[in-house]
């Protein structure tokens, strides 16, 4: 070895040396931070090992009481296995075979080229998918579980299936092995130091970076829809978009967005936004930008986003505008919040609006979807002992719900990029908003899972009372429009149609493709997805879905062409606010640039 190799090696051997104590300094930091955050959050975990230990225990019983049925499962388990081994072997010996097992159309974590013309990647995504299918299917045909249970099952299952996959592991991935190989090890290194990075932002408490949060800022490259704040209370900003139309239509329009994230999810891009699309139709927009609340608003009950919320709102409405009707749109649970609004107006005769939409919101919860796994008597009971001691639920925790009903896209594909890869996460707007978590007060927050989700009061006729009034949803007699998405996570689209049989007034129903946010978001202009429509609203949604029609492109025209029947005439343009309601500040306003790593 020459001088010069010796040196060099002893410099890398220093520098390596430098970096594994970095990570181990680091390392220890994280776990002290662990621990103290345990402590701080009385140890509250959103997926409870506990409540999931209790569900795989009852369903472990009942599954080895019938050894029979199990015996089968295995035979057929076995002989799929057997069948793999053959396929290998002939394709070892240069035979074309079939697959014995396939990934589903739209798994992506197998689109890669290896996994199928490679034989060992192949047989290893077959086998593991032999195992996954197995699995799951075992275990949730499984006899004399209630349907809570049986739910819990399927989810952890999908859970535990999902993290053991092969494309999660060094040694099983392809790609990672060949990024591995070619750097010579430097991806791993950079990934550990993303993993590191995570767990540090996170507290102890791993925090997926999901894009490059530094890309963004609010007003400047999105959110950036030009408009003003007109109004603000304790819990809203109120904003007032500047026209585009030298003319726009009389009858302004309120949106009503979820306080479960950020409304600006309306408003990512001007190629995107929903809100610039609907000021360009000529429509006078203000929207409700709600307070990322603290402890501070602890007792901030659903009856106050109400009362504070759309209701607020409308007067100032009416006040900068001298309309006395406005059009209205909710979206998710701003959208249970309208429908509940509105049943508010209907019991006090106020008649304000006009018409009303609704994107993807639920007012029947009897099947609620996957977020019903979280919803149960003994979680709600540890969840409201977390929130009364904090005041709120954190962000982080509706988070880790939501990323975990999209694990593979929430999660896996993110440490296969960061910490295997060893690549800086892409910047990315849709990404950027959501990361951009919100707080629960627990007053709302507890009436809403346990009366909404838990009980389904709302759909029963004076089943939930705010401000004084029992609601009763079959008394609001407007023309209605109501858009769902195909493949909604959160808001199963079925359960969203029963809506259609409660309300007095018209109703019409749009499906759209995709799913709770790319198929809300999506401007024509982009030319994609699709949606269905059918005049007629049987109360079965499948019948509804094989008499639909189908229609290329975005739902947008379709709501505009519906809408237009209830604008108004043309007047002239108004810029944001009067007198009265003077200008505060510009969009998207200080409510909306709090964030909670901030």
């Amino acid at each position: 070895m020459s001088d010069n190799q010796e040196t060099g090696t002893l410099a890398d051997a220093e520098a390596m040396s430098r970096l594994m104590g970095d990570f181990a300094e680091r390392s220890q930091r994280i776990v002290q931070s662990f621990c103290d955050r345990q402590t701080a959050d009385g140890g509250f975990q959103v997926a409870d090992p506990v409540i999931i230990g209790k569900a795989f225990m009852d369903m472990t019983a009942k599954l080895m009481a019938d050894p029979q049925k199990l015996a089968e499962a295995q035979a057929e388990l076995w002989q799929g296995y057997a069948k793999l081994w053959e396929n290998t072997a002939k394709r070892m010996a240069g035979e074309e075979v079939e697959p014995v097992v396939a990934p589903a159309k739209d798994d992506r974590r197998f689109k890669d080229a290896a996994w199928s013309e490679q034989a060992m990647f192949d047989t290893i995504k077959q086998s593991y998918l032999l195992a996954a299918n197995w699995m799951q299917g075992t275990f949730r045909d499984v006899d004399g579980l209630d349907d809570k249970t049986r739910e819990k099952i399927d989810f952890y299952t999908r859970q535990y299936v999902d993290a053991l996959s092969p494309t999660n592991f060094v040694a099983t991935n392809p790609k990672v092995l060949e990024k591995t190989i070619e750097t010579k090890g430097e991806n791993l290194l950079k990934g550990l130091d993303h993993l590191l990075g995570d767990l540090e932002n996170g507290q102890g408490q791993l925090k997926i970076s999901m894009t490059d949060t530094d890309a963004f800022t609010l007003g400047e490259n999105v959110a950036t829809t030009p408009g003003k704040v007109v109004y603000q209370n304790d819990l809203m900003q109120l904003i007032q978009y500047t026209p585009s139309t030298e003319k726009v239509f009389s009858t302004p329009l309120l949106i009503v967005p979820p306080w479960i994230n950020k409304f600006y999810i309306l408003d990512l891009q001007p190629k995107n936004s929903l809100i610039k699309w609907a000021v360009d139709q000529g429509h006078t927009v203000f929207i409700i930008s709600w307070v990322n609340p603290d402890e501070r608003h602890a007792d901030k009950r659903f009856d106050d986003y109400m009362l504070e919320g759309p209701l607020a709102a409308l007067d100032a409405i009416g006040e900068i505008t001298d309309e006395e009707k406005i059009n209205i749109i909710g979206y998710c649970i701003g959208g249970t919040l309208t429908a509940c609004t509105l049943a508010y107006m209907a019991h006090k005769g106020d008649d304000r609006v006009n018409c009303a939409t609704f994107f993807t919101t639920m007012v029947d919860f009897e099947e609620p979807g996957e977020l019903g796994v979280f919803i149960d008597e003994e979680q709600l009971a540890k969840l409201e002992e977390h929130m009364s001691e904090k005041g709120y639920l954190d962000g982080g925790h509706m988070s880790q719900v939501f990323n975990m009903m999209r694990d593979n896209d929430l999660i896996w594909s993110f440490v296969i990029n960061n910490y295997l890869m060893g690549r800086e996460p892409l910047a990315f707007d849709l990404l950027y908003w959501n990361a951009d978590s919100t707080r629960m007060p627990a007053m709302m927050h507890s009436l809403y899972l346990r009366e909404m989700y838990l009980n389904n009061k709302l759909v029963e006729p004076g089943g939930i009372t705010l401000a004084g009034v029992p609601l009763d949803l079959s008394k609001i007699d407007l023309p209605m429009y109501l858009i769902s998405t195909k493949d909604d996570h959160i808001a199963p689209w079925k359960s969203t149609y029963k809506a259609t049989q409660l309300y007095k007034g018209k109703v019409r129903f749009a499906l759209s493709a995709s799913g709770h946010i790319a198929g809300v978001v999506n401007p024509p202009a982009a030319g994609k997805y699709c949606f269905w429509t059918n005049a007629k609203q049987p109360s079965d949604p499948d019948e509804w879905f094989e008499g639909a029609t189908q229609h290329d492109g975005s739902w947008w025209p379709d709501w505009q062409k519906w809408v237009k029947k209830f604008t108004g005439p043309q007047t002239a343009a108004r810029q944001p606010g009067n007198k009265k309601h003077k200008p505060i500040e510009d969009a998207p306003g200080a409510y909306a640039k709090v964030r909670l790593s901030s």
